[in-house]
């Protein structure tokens, strides 16, 4: 993938340090496999205004293309990730929330479980990965193929 695509990671964990955020190493793997940069991997807690202000930050300051949070988007009374984009972001983008639900029921019933979004704020796209590391994963072989055109097409620069 040739396509130049910077990238955050936040992961949304009471419990979770960096050195025991194995999705987030994995995440952040996958982005250097396809030439891409990591300006930035963060761990907030599962706190709706950290996550938010988090969230901020990486597409406000540092201008990342894409935002990946990772947790946070289940049915615990915790998880808060998906309010806490919603507060931030302008639009809704649910094809790619759709196509990683889809990629990942054929792999397990539990994917129903998701509240996963992807959401635009501004020129960047905010995507809720979930926590597990095997998860993350799968979620992110259903949509990376459409991230560098997504990026593309927030910029501006159309179907060519």
């Amino acid at each position: 993938m040739s396509e130049s695509v910077s990238f955050a990671i936040i992961t949304c964990s009471d419990t979770r340090s960096m050195k025991e955020d194995q999705a987030g190493d994995a995440l952040e793997r996958l982005i250097a496999q396809s030439g891409w940069e990591l300006r930035d991997r963060v761990i907030v807690t599962d706190d709706r205004s950290a996550i938010s202000a988090a969230i901020v930050r990486a597409t406000d300051e540092l201008k990342c293309d894409v935002v990946l949070t990772c947790g946070g988007s289940g049915l615990s009374l915790r998880d808060v990730t998906p309010e806490a984009t919603m507060d931030v972001c302008d639009r809704n983008v649910p094809g790619i929330a759709e196509a990683m639900r889809m990629h990942s029921l054929q792999i397990t019933p539990y994917a129903m479980l998701s509240r996963a979004l992807c959401m635009q704020r501004g020129r960047s796209l905010v995507i809720n990965l979930p926590g597990s590391t095997k998860a993350a994963t799968e979620n992110w072989e259903g949509i990376v193929d459409a991230l560098p055109h997504a990026v593309k097409m927030m910029d501006g620069k159309g179907h060519n």
